[in-house]
């Protein structure tokens, strides 16, 4: 089976050809720095991650676009309200610059952090100031944008008599009309659907710069265009972000895409791939609700709704548990429950790694690795893989009990698999020296008082032990010899 990804445009799972094969080109909207980076962040940042690896792990040359937004995103979707970044510097009485490069240094730490690997290209939108103005301009000859006291708008209602508005989202122009409010300074709208792509900045603001209209600055939907088709070309392969981007963004990048190059720009991307949104505890993610978690706060525990710090790989662990376009409800418990299945994992990796190779196989691995990495081929289905390697954890630990054999071969084949997948596609680092050791101190001193206890007779201090290690996810396997221990699921 091909790589099968689900495509939002055509609402259906498709074989994933690249227009250019071997190269393909991949973008995806990235933050907008104006403040730490918080699980919806690394939600997209993981699923795309996972895609880029896998691309390559299929042999392809992958160039990955993921942009800063560091101007021209605004507190409202229709053109109204203060531009993020510059209100938090008003806050902070710092400039522009500080505030975007301080939170992306946090962004990148947090990336690292999750063994997110950096994008081939990592763009800002004020470092492409002239390619955003070059498409405006463009446009404008076209006929599909108005300039109206230095700010220039798509005329959505010029442009649907050439191409269809709302092919992504599946929103109709009537249906935004009647949902639409009066806003302070948007009368200068032929219609109040029109969007931004430059707006005329007032002697005072901030961030701006000169155009052919005036001075101002970017607006938001445009600067993913430029940077995207000014390193991919148009059309490009894969364009992906999260739900929420859908609309109104990712449907201005496609009008604008039309508006520039007409029919051949196809869409700007011959595929759309979104991830799904976080809740917390069943509700929607929201600093109202004083359920906004940053990733920080994961790490560090220092939240209302955290007891104690979590590992990275928790998190990362419990985002690869679900599929991609599948809802992640986030609790505290279920980042436990993710943390305690990665161990369990990663420790019967490393109990595989040491495995010893027998004459003859008491298990075929080959079609077992086809159903793996078929899983990933169907649209990425990690949950499914994720299954499949839980599957043959306790054959992993009777291999290296000498309970089950492989040949040479079919151990080198399993291991490759099991690196390759939980490594190299997945991202998950395997259990770290410091981690071990203080795992396996605690769990063995345990056994050891444990042992102890049975060799006295006190069964019900022995019993207590087994039952508090269960209670931690430690699963005890006794042997006439020895005990041994995994985690369980």
């Amino acid at each position: 089976m091909a790589l099968h990804l689900y495509n939002t445009l055509s609402r259906q799972k498709e074989p994933f050809v690249p227009l250019h094969p071997p190269y393909v080109g991949l973008y995806v909207c990235g933050p907008t720095v104006y403040g730490e980076p918080h699980l919806g962040h690394a939600r997209a940042a993981v699923t795309f991650d996972v895609l880029f690896r896998y691309l390559r792990f299929l042999g392809y040359q992958v160039r990955y676009v993921r942009n800063i937004t560091d101007v021209g995103h605004l507190e409202g979707d229709a053109d109204e309200g203060e531009d993020k970044i510059l209100k938090k510097a008003r806050l902070e009485k710092v400039e522009p610059i500080e505030i975007a490069q301080r939170y992306t240094a946090l962004y990148h730490q947090a990336m690292d952090a999750l063994n997110v690997l950096r994008p081939s290209i990592e763009p800002t939108a004020t470092g492409h100031i002239p390619q955003q103005i070059a498409l405006i301009e463009r446009i404008l000859e076209r006929g599909y944008a108005y300039v109206v006291n230095g700010s220039v708008y798509l005329d959505v209602e010029r442009y649907r008599r050439d191409f269809p508005y709302g092919i992504l989202s599946g929103r109709q122009v009537e249906e935004l009309l009647a949902g639409t409010r009066e806003l302070e300074g948007q009368a200068e709208k032929r219609h109040p659907y029109d969007f931004a792509l430059w707006k005329r900045a007032d002697p005072a603001h901030l961030m701006q710069w000169d155009s052919p209209w005036g001075r101002g600055y970017p607006g938001w939907h445009i600067e993913c265009s430029a940077m995207s088709i000014h390193y991919l070309g148009v059309p490009f392969d894969i364009h992906g972000g999260g739900l929420d981007l859908i609309f109104p963004h990712h449907e201005a990048e496609i009008a604008q895409a039309h508006a520039c190059f007409g029919p051949e720009a196809q869409n700007q991307a011959r595929f759309w791939v979104h991830n799904n949104l976080v809740t917390i505890e069943g509700q929607k993610m929201s600093k109202s609700l004083g359920n906004f978690i940053t990733i920080q706060e994961v790490f560090s525990g220092k939240h209302p709704k955290l007891s104690h710090p979590h590992p990275p790989m928790a998190l990362r662990f419990l985002f690869l548990q679900a599929h991609y376009r599948s809802t992640v409800d986030f609790s505290e418990a279920a980042l436990v429950a993710a943390y305690r299945a990665y161990l369990r994992l990663m420790t019967a990796y490393e109990r595989l790694l040491e495995a010893r190779p027998g004459s003859y196989s008491t298990w075929a691995v080959a079609p077992w690795r086809e159903k793996v990495l078929a899983a990933l081929d169907d649209d990425l289905n990690t949950a499914v893989a994720l299954a499949l390697f839980f599957e043959q954890v306790d054959f992993v630990l009777r291999l290296r009990r000498q309970e089950a054999s492989l040949t040479p071969d079919d151990l080198a084949l399993l291991q490759q698999t099991w690196r390759e997948v939980l490594e190299d596609i997945l991202g998950l680092w395997p259990i770290t020296q410091v981690e071990r050791k203080k795992w396996n101190q605690a769990i063995d001193l345990l056994l050891t008082l444990r042992r102890q206890a049975r060799l006295e007779k006190h069964f019900a201090l022995a019993d207590f032990i087994r039952d508090r290690l269960q209670d931690m996810g430690v699963r005890l396997l006794d042997f006439p010899d020895e005990t041994l221990w995994e985690w369980n699921e």
